[in-house]
């Protein structure tokens, strides 16, 4: 997949941090962008997103917060969270609780970013074609236990 089909939802409550980011990468990638946690959660139910990246402190949610709250519902995206504060407990829960596969610190560094963005990409990637993989092998593994049961009756 190209990177251009890379799809990324980036929270933000700071508009020109949104405006940054999309400005950013919206050559390579293709970016949502919300300013809340309800409207990214808009954005989940209408689009396919593949990366969430998400400012930690934003009024009414946090970005682990966000995470953990979405985790049941959309559990397939690579989340990385985004902050401007060295917060050793932010980074404890984000891991923890919201699952989070990279934290980085605002402001970010546009390569390093970029390199973490395809690497995540390639997390998700691999995940989405193990489960893939596991379900053609439970159902290669039923029609193998059917034919056996088969010849066993005849």
């Amino acid at each position: 997949m190209s990177a251009q089909h890379i799809h990324i939802l980036y929270i933000d409550d700071e508009i020109h941090n949104l405006n940054a980011f999309k400005a950013s990468f919206r050559r390579l990638y293709t970016i949502f962008t919300a300013s809340s946690a309800e409207e990214a959660e808009k954005v989940l139910e209408k689009e396919e997103v593949h990366i969430i990246i998400s400012d930690q402190r934003m009024p009414r949610m946090t970005g682990i917060e966000f995470f953990e709250s979405i985790l049941d519902r959309y559990s397939e995206p690579i989340r990385i969270l985004l902050t401007g504060y060295a917060d050793i407990n932010a980074v404890i829960d984000a891991i923890n609780k919201g699952q989070v596969y990279k934290y980085f610190s605002k402001p970010w560094n546009d390569e390093d970013l970029r390199h973490n963005i395809e690497k995540a990409f390639e997390v998700y990637a691999l995940r989405k074609e193990n489960k893939e993989l596991t379900a053609k092998l439970l159902d290669v593994n039923e029609k193998l236990e059917f034919l056996l049961r088969q010849k066993l009756i005849s």
